[in-house]
């Protein structure tokens, strides 16, 4: 899907905080004396003596077996060309983002001030004892195929070309799905290429690996058909000559079966896709414009299975669906290259994981209610959690099987439930949450409009398609904000409850405010006033259906949001008293914390009813809760009283909702260690999975447990998300940054989702 992006937004995403988008992170230890010198000297002499004896006991004793080196020149960056090395920094840095968050493989960006081939080859080679993989990136056409080939020659280890081979590995899984689809043989189709660089070289030599014929592919470069009779070209487009003859590419896709452009966008008319066969094959994968827009080609023809670069569109050919993969099963076989068979076997997991039934985590990402495999699905989904297991197995059996591979893998089983596991089973959660919201956008309510970074937050959630802002405070104030910081909200309903403009909604509100307290405490004027207080307005809105949700304390204490929420809208049926919850988004995936910001001292009946709301919350972002309730006593070790009235909710929990997964009273520190539960005490519900709600027995713990891995364990926390009122309210953390408002607001969204879904 497209995402409005702002150069300004981009600029200060790369530079904020910590310039760029990665860094080095310890892996062991380091804290004292005896860790450093285990580290560093005299101990690291230990591995250093094993390995000088046995070379292969690097992947044993260092990290060069999930190390992968992404190697660029510059020279064909992107659509932006040869921009050098400095300027192709970002790209490699992104690069190696996608590596780790989709395959768990760690990299150093390389960026070379070389242009010579035989001189990138020297530096390269070099490095081989650093790293266990080479991706060559954004080097240009024809330098990019000798600097690939002579690099495979000369390193045992994987090297791949991911501007070459990425393309071609993924468009060749689409190609075999659109085929089947439409019942035609792959080694009789005509098959059209605009675009003869390193990537549609690629392309079609895979193309020809899965049966096609090649004296049936006709391919383009800027100087038109590539024919024998040509003495312009070199021997990488040779082998894809046709005999003779000038033909247009206009003409060549007369009769076609399958178009693939790898060139510029808009030289595709609707025209020449009519011309093509029955039931043809458009895969335009020039990017950001394709060689046809998705639209008019399905326009020309109905029948047409059409892919693109673009991820605004169905069949998204993505090259990220492939390389982490690729390498994550290279590296784990400590394969030493990257063959043939292995990039087939990707290409033939991709076709066959888009058969499979898709995950609800995928639909609800692109905004569908079932994606099946048909025309506009023949291609997964770079989200899709399955790539990971499912691909980079079929790479690793295949290095086994071709004979690449330097270590066996017996039982895999084990191994795709490993790979599982890399990523977390829970680590897409604000994904799927965002992902979520976009599917209904709700409408949001700020109380605090008057402030920048609630502005630039609403102007991310309507851009995103996550929310349709309300701003709430003095318009002219707004506007001037809006003006001075160039925010494209001038679409937006500012609404001022102080102004005569808004006297009769603000009366209207105050009526029905009189009406539900003043018995307790309001009279008729007070009632009305109280409207002219943005937080109380906005709950109205709320309350009468005006807004969906309410966001607000970014600049107010906890309970000046909360109260008039709760005098406004009040609780869900059946709960007695409102909970606020924190999600930490954490290295080891999301936990849930509650009670952080409401109940003191909670009560058995409180403690039953909060972990109730906290599991349903849980699962309502796609996570089956397991639930730990704690305390400073593990399973009766104690018999004070705060540890009785644990022990007595969770017996209560297990006998109301036998579903729930659900142990305690325990320790924290016990809750998550596995091997110690196993040990003493078997019985544990939680001893072969660690939980993801934590109940604490009281809101100091609670509240100093979040704020603690907040400042101290750098886990991102979002909330306090409020637990049991009728509609959604929630609160933000005094002084939140844009990404926590935003966050914020997806979260609301989707409470908005749930309450209307519950009420309906």
């Amino acid at each position: 899907m497209a995402h409005a992006i702002r150069k300004e937004d981009a600029l200060e995403y790369h530079r904020n905080g910590r310039p760029g988008k990665i860094e080095v992170i310890p892996t062991k230890e380091t804290k004292t004396q005896r860790d450093l010198a285990l580290a560093y000297s005299p101990g690291v002499a230990e591995p250093c003596l094993e390995i000088a004896a046995h070379p292969e006991d690097v992947y044993q004793y260092t990290a060069k077996g999930n190390l992968v080196a992404v190697i660029t020149n510059g020279t064909a960056v992107l659509g932006l060309g040869n921009i050098g090395p400095e300027a192709s920094k970002p790209v490699m840095e992104g690069k190696g983002l996608l590596f780790k968050i989709f395959a768990d493989i760690d990299v150093f960006d390389i960026e070379l001030a070389v242009k010579d081939p035989d001189e990138f080859v020297r530096v390269v080679k070099a490095l081989e004892p650093t790293f266990g993989g080479i991706n060559l990136e954004d080097i240009k056409a024809p330098e990019c195929f000798e600097i690939e080939q002579r690099l495979k020659e000369a390193l045992s280890i994987p090297v791949m070309h991911d501007d070459q081979h990425g393309t071609a590995i993924i468009s060749g899984a689409a190609l075999l799905n659109a085929l089947g689809l439409v019942e035609k043989d792959i080694a009789q189709v005509k098959i059209v290429v605009s675009g003869a660089g390193a990537s549609a070289i690629s392309c079609c030599h895979i193309y020809i690996a899965l049966g096609a014929n090649a004296s049936n592919i006709y391919m383009f470069d800027s100087k038109g058909l590539i024919t024998a009779s040509r003495d312009d070209i070199d021997e990488h487009k040779r082998p894809f000559a046709q005999p003779c003859g000038t033909q247009s590419l206009e003409d060549a896709m007369k009769g076609a079966d399958v178009f693939i452009g790898l060139s510029k966008g808009g030289i595709v008319s609707q025209d020449m896709v009519r011309g093509m066969a029955v039931n043809p094959i458009v895969f335009a994968l020039a990017n950001p414009n394709p060689e046809i827009t998705y639209d008019a080609a399905t326009a020309a023809r109905p029948d047409v299975i059409m892919a693109t670069g673009r991820s605004d569109f169905p069949n998204q050919v993505n090259n990220v669906l492939g390389f982490p993969f690729i390498f994550r099963g290279a590296l784990d076989v400590r394969a030493s290259s990257i063959n043939e068979a292995m990039k087939l076997a990707a290409v033939k997991a991709l076709a066959e994981l888009a058969k499979e039934p898709v995950p609800e985590i995928v639909n609800v990402a692109y905004n569908e209610r079932s994606l099946y495999f048909g025309k506009t699905y023949i291609i997964p989904k770079p989200i899709d959690p399955r790539l990971l297991p499912k691909v980079a197995s079929a790479v690793a059996r295949a290095a086994i099987e071709s004979g690449v591979a330097r270590k066996v893998i017996s039982d895999w089983d084990a191994y795709e439930n490993e790979l599982q596991n890399r990523l977390g089973r829970e680590d897409n959660l604000l994904r799927y949450v965002i992902n979520k919201a976009r599917q209904a956008p709700k409408r949001v309510v700020f109380a605090e409009a008057e402030n920048l970074k609630v502005l630039k937050a609403a102007q991310i959630a309507r851009d995103e398609g996550i929310a349709i802002p309300i701003l709430l405070g003095n318009e002219q104030a707004i506007r001037k904000l809006i003006r001075e910081n160039a925010l494209q909200l001038d679409e937006v309903l500012i609404i001022d409850p102080r102004s005569e403009s808004h006297s009769a909604q603000r009366d209207a509100y105050g009526d029905i405010f009189f009406e539900r307290r003043q018995r307790r405490g309001f009279n008729l004027y007070e009632s009305r006033k109280a409207m002219r207080d943005r937080v109380h307005f906005g709950c109205m809105m709320v309350e009468t259906g005006e807004a969906d949700a309410l966001i607000s304390g970014l600049t107010r204490n906890y309970p000046d949001t909360v109260r008039p929420a709760l005098h406004i809208i009040g609780l869900e049926e059946g709960v007695k008293k409102v909970s606020g919850m924190y999600l930490m988004l954490t290295r080891r995936g999301p936990l849930f914390f509650a009670d952080t910001t409401v109940t003191f001292n909670p009560t058995e009946d409180e403690l039953v009813e909060i972990t109730r709301m906290t599991a349903r919350e849980a699962k309502s972002f796609n996570i089956t809760p397991r639930v730990a309730m704690l305390s400073y006593s593990n399973f009766g070790s104690s018999d004070s009283p705060e540890a009785i009235t644990v022990r007595n909710a969770v017996a209560r929990l297990r006998n109301q909702y036998p579903d729930l997964i659900v142990d305690g009273e325990l320790q924290a520190g016990v809750a998550f260690n596995q091997d110690l539960l196993k040990e003493n005490y078997p019985f544990s519900v939680l001893a072969n999975e660690a939980p993801n709600v934590l109940i604490f027995p009281n809101l100091a713990s609670g509240n100093i447990a979040y704020h603690l891995l907040q400042e101290v364990g750098s886990a991102e926390a979002i909330g306090p998300i409020l637990l049991g009122l009728k509609k959604p309210v929630h609160v933000l953390q005094l002084g939140s940054s844009v990404r926590q408002i935003v966050n914020m607001i997806a979260i609301a969204v989707v409470d908005a989702q749930e309450k209307a879904a519950r009420q309906s």
